[in-house]
């Protein structure tokens, strides 16, 4: 069975995702900072007959991160990594002017330090695998100027940075930074919390990961809205 890590993965777009692939026979290794809600999310995965290691732990530790990648060898390899966890650097957002240079740094460790050391943690299992795949989640505020989307935006762009470098240098695998588009998700809810505008729910966007883990396209940035055709 193919075996993927998904890093924030106990609710929102992670736990979709893994819902998604535990359907399709996925084994997988899961990541989140809340251990209760990540075992209870294990634990619905499992129904689907699918191995599943849940790790709680913050994807900032090194040896957090090397747990992940050492699960997903004890499952048999390691053929999709999937960097979601996300810190957004201030909660509700700020204009830069207000940003704390605490929490910008929070948000580039999180979003792209932690997601590159994770990267070259699993990249032997990866390149073995032969399928490797490695899917960022972007955002659309790392290509476009959104107030008070600045810290975060500016995590995400280089977080989409890293990820075409990765697709140049590596070109037996699979990179993809995915902009998921808009979504009824906790992290949204605490970016903007007087935004009550409806969304669409995260499982609404995972068929346009599937599509890219069935079609394989050429390494590169996508948005998930193209990917599904313009459907929801």
């Amino acid at each position: 069975m193919p075996v993927a890590i998904i890093t924030g993965a106990s609710k929102g777009l992670g736990r979709a995702l893994a819902e998604a692939l535990a359907a399709r026979g996925w084994d997988l290794v899961l990541d989140a900072r809340t251990a209760a809600v990540l075992q209870e999310t294990a634990g619905r995965l499992e129904r689907h007959g699918t191995r599943v290691t849940a790790l709680p732990g913050d994807v900032t530790d090194a040896g957090h991160r090397a747990a992940l990648v050492a699960a997903a060898g004890k499952l048999g390899g390691l053929d999709l990594l999937v960097s979601n966890a996300s810190a957004l650097g201030a909660e509700p957002l700020v204009r830069l002017e207000a940003l704390d240079p605490d929490g910008l740094r929070r948000a580039l460790e999180v979003n792209v330090v932690a997601a590159l050391g994770l990267v070259q943690e699993a990249l032997g299992l990866l390149r073995a695998s032969g399928t490797g795949a490695v899917i960022a989640i972007s955002s659309d505020a790392a290509a476009e100027a959104y107030e008070t989307w600045g810290g975060y935006g500016a995590s995400k762009a280089a977080l989409d940075h890293l990820a075409a470098v990765l697709g140049a240098e590596e070109p037996g695998l699979r990179v993809w930074a995915v902009d998921p588009g808009d979504m009824a998700t906790d992290l949204y809810a605490a970016a903007v919390p007087d935004d009550g505008d409806p969304r669409p729910a995260p499982a609404s966007v995972v068929p346009a990961f599937l599509r890219l883990l069935d079609e394989r396209p050429a390494s590169g940035r996508y948005a998930a809205p193209a990917l599904l055709g313009g459907r929801r």
